[in-house]
């Protein structure tokens, strides 16, 4: 069982659609059953919208706990807030709706337990937080683990990390070949949680100067954890100077650019009619370009892997 993420250094580059094009694709090249697919874009999770998959499971997902006051044995002494490093305790006074007892801002508390220990009249306990949902579903493609954190919720890292844990159970309880991973953008916790046990990574990019400058970002960060990494450059005849300066970039690295895809409005009419841009377009040059990207990995890493 092979570990595929797909990766950008920035938002917006086409990482979701590429996605899911392979995804389609390799259902047509003969992987059909043999694929696990997962959004771990948890943040910002998108990849369902184009699948347009059958919801099976949905739960919540436990992000951490938050600290409630009970105001019926409280006795408003103040020493939650003066122990409280997070300025999580709002006092009577900083109250905007006319409270008489201090309560806690579930946004600012990081749960860490200092004004639990110290109430001296016990009013105060943590309890756990719903910090958002994790879906099990069937996509035409193979079956789809996703994620939606709540907004202002934290642990993307582990809500991407049970995302991956279904997907890797499933790949292996069902004989799966290959688990398609759209990765988050950046290179902050969620994307570390992405690439974690991956065999390879493909990072799209596009030819801009905020596009190699995240490019460089990623690379260090699969170079640290060693992930081996590839290279799609989207949009690549918009800005053909910059194409050829993240190819040398590329090639002074030793790292391959497998596919470069043009700019072609077939892919955002693709995704306004919530479609895959292969599947309803197969001989938009898009399509064909990504055809290709799929035809050289497929033949030249996945079965290598």
């Amino acid at each position: 069982m092979k570990q595929l993420v797909i990766l950008s250094g920035k938002g917006g580059t086409g990482k979701t659609s590429l996605t899911a094009a392979l995804a389609h694709l390799a259902a047509q090249d003969g992987w059909k059953g043999r694929i696990v697919l997962a959004d771990a874009d948890v943040d910002a999770a998108n990849l369902e919208l184009v699948l347009k998959p059958f919801l099976i499971e949905s739960q919540n997902f436990i992000g951490g706990k938050v600290a409630i006051i009970q105001t019926e044995s409280c006795s408003v002494c103040g020493t939650c807030a003066f122990v409280c490093r997070f300025d999580a305790v709002l006092s009577p006074t900083e109250s905007t709706d006319q409270a008489t007892e201090y309560h806690i801002d579930p946004l600012a508390c990081e749960g860490c337990a200092s004004c639990v220990y110290q109430c001296p009249t016990h009013s105060i306990s943590l309890q756990e937080q719903v910090a958002g949902k994790f879906h099990y579903s069937e996509s035409l493609y193979g079956p789809l683990y996703h994620a939606h954190l709540f907004p202002g919720q934290e642990n993307s890292g582990k809500l991407v990390t049970l995302v991956k844990q279904r997907a890797r159970l499933d790949a292996f309880d069902n004989q799966r070949d290959l688990i398609i991973v759209d990765g988050p953008p950046g290179i902050g916790c969620p994307v570390i949680s992405a690439i974690s046990g991956a065999d390879l990574a493909l990072i799209v990019t596009e030819p801009s100067v905020s596009g190699i400058h995240d490019l460089q970002r990623i690379l260090q960060t699969l170079q640290h954890f060693g992930v081996p990494p590839l290279v799609v450059i989207n949009k690549a005849d918009l800005v053909p100077q910059a194409t050829v300066e993240i190819q040398n970039f590329c090639k002074e690295k030793e790292i391959e650019v497998i596919g470069t895809i043009p700019f072609d409005l077939a892919i955002p009419r693709a995704l306004v009619a919530s479609e895959i841009v292969t599947a309803v377009q197969p001989e938009a040059p898009a399509s064909l370009a990504i055809r290709q990207v799929w035809r050289h990995l497929s033949s030249r890493y996945l079965g290598a892997l």
